[in-house]
């Protein structure tokens, strides 16, 4: 399968397998069956962070953070198939090492190397942006990590523009390694703001970018079209804000495409992801192996011209329509 770049360390297949529901859905062994099928398949991007699971999303009682690393990690000890994988994790906003300081930095990266029983971090993501840390002591933290081969490249998630900006600048002025990857919210229903502010510096930049919520939360796989939908469901109240008349527009306009293709909403909304400029490798999440062959199956399917100028259309942010 074709690799990407997302920097001169590291390529990766065009789907990325994001881990933030180990230990919160299904068990251990569950989560080892969906990274042996991932890496089977050929794919090899895994993505998790030292937050991970956020207990706190769903209400449900239980430790924030940690499992999903630790799942990860006992997987690459079973498996041994560390060299397979591109492995990012992040610091920054569990509650139990919050912020960018250096030495919560330093203390956060020997925590999930340890957790993730391996050596070395193939992207470590500033999870948030911490405005009270001065971005010098940030970024010269993470080059130590670079320089001494605990971190091969750095990326960012949660940044607002502006301070994306002030940390690549920084990162230029004094000689240090600089964030290569981005990690934003973006999916066929939320185009902003990742069209408007931040493509254009990624793409100026030459960074790589693995967006985040691709189903935005599952509403993009067709399976909640009305309030009735999301009742009992774990991420009800994650979705109950898409059931718009754009959102439904959308939706019709995924139907339309999934039946010319001959696809799932979901495979096509993933394609559609895969296909925009400056995508590296949307960020898939999975509960079952049917789940994640479906998902994987995106980066098989090309869009026609006309099949991605009806959803441009239908998903055409409100300023722009």
């Amino acid at each position: 399968m074709q690799r990407r770049s997302l920097s001169s360390a590291v390529s990766i297949a065009p789907v990325m397998l994001g881990t933030n529901i180990f230990g919160l859905v299904g068990d251990e062994a569950g989560a080892h069956r969906i990274l042996d099928r991932f890496v089977e398949r050929g794919f090899n991007a895994v993505d998790t962070a030292d937050s991970y699971p956020h207990y706190t999303m769903t209400g449900k009682p239980g430790p924030n953070g940690a499992l999903s690393e630790e799942i990860i990690g006992n997987w690459i000890a079973k498996t041994g198939r560390r060299d397979e994988l591109a492995l990012s994790t992040k610091v920054g906003e569990w509650q139990a090492r919050p912020g960018l300081s250096a030495a919560n930095i330093e203390a956060a990266v020997e925590d999930s190397l340890r957790r993730l029983k391996t050596d070395y971090i193939d992207i470590y993501f500033a999870h948030v942006a911490d405005p009270q840390t001065p971005q010098e002591e940030t970024m010269r933290a993470f080059d130590r990590l670079v320089t001494s081969g605990k971190v091969r490249t750095l990326g960012a998630s949660h940044y607002p523009a502006p301070l994306l900006e002030e940390a690549l600048a920084v990162s230029r002025d004094n000689g240090l390694a600089r964030y290569e990857v981005l990690q934003p919210g973006y999916n066929l229903h939320d185009r902003e703001p990742f069209e408007s502010l931040l493509r254009p510096i990624v793409e100026r930049h030459g960074m790589g970018v693995v967006p985040y919520f691709g189903l935005a939360s599952g509403f993009l796989s067709g399976k909640y079209r009305t309030p009735a939908d999301l009742e009992g469901r774990m991420r009800g109240g994650m979705v109950a804000h898409y059931l718009t008349p754009r959102g439904l527009a959308i939706l019709d306009a995924l139907d339309d495409v999934a039946v010319q293709v001959g696809a799932t909403p979901a495979r096509v909304a993933i394609a559609w992801l895969i296909g925009q400029p400056g995508i590296t490798a949307p960020i898939v999440s999975a509960t079952s192996i049917a789940q994640l062959d479906e998902l994987l199956d995106a980066a098989d399917l090309t869009l026609s011209e006309g099949q991605l100028s009806l959803l441009d259309r239908a998903s055409a942010p409100p300023a722009a329509a």
